[in-house]
């Protein structure tokens, strides 16, 4: 969700992707300008809604926390020297990119870690903590915490994120 937001303050036209109608829900509420269902149209790839909305250009820049065959369907419709941010794999799988894709069609594939990325270099990391700060005081950036789970049930929120039924954030109250 915050991924939305920050697309939208830096102008993008955001395509948000989700495994359920419900996700999406909140995820266009957070500002996103398309919505795709990849729990029902993956049957005929959501590359071909994403090529459809950039006019057969592809995606510029990709935003994937999920991994697995949403990672597969990505990088067949990022766009000529698009970059696509490695960010987890929600789906459980470790995908395994072809390299003649990006070959091809000249785009990056980026790992972002934002605890590394402020451990290999602490003043940028601090600027980046300090900006992200600002944008939560200006409340630019909202974040959405689907639930508060009491520390004796954290094993609750535990199997809420195994099962995948997050949006947002869990938190587990002390």
């Amino acid at each position: 969700l915050a991924a939305v937001e920050v697309g939208k303050m830096l102008g993008a036209t955001v395509i948000a992707t989700g495994s359920s109608d419900e996700k999406l829900k909140i995820v266009e509420k957070y500002g996103a300008d398309h919505l795709i269902n990849y729990g029902t149209d993956f049957k005929n790839g959501f590359r071909l809604k994403v090529k459809e909305l950039t006019d057969q250009n592809g995606a510029d820049v990709i935003y994937d926390p999920v991994g697995g065959d949403v990672f597969d369907e990505s990088i067949r419709c990022i766009a000529w020297n698009g970059r696509l941010l490695v960010i987890g794999f929600t789906s459980g799988r470790i995908p395994q990119a072809p390299v003649n894709m990006p070959l091809i069609k000249g785009f990056s594939i980026v790992g972002v870690r934002a605890g590394e990325y402020g451990r290999r270099d602490p003043e940028k990391g601090r600027e980046n903590i300090a900006m992200v700060d600002q944008w939560a005081e200006e409340g630019k950036i909202n974040p959405y915490v689907c639930a508060e789970i009491p520390l004796e049930n954290a094993h609750e929120a535990l199997r809420m994120i195994q099962n995948r039924e997050v949006v947002g954030r869990v938190v587990v109250v002390m």
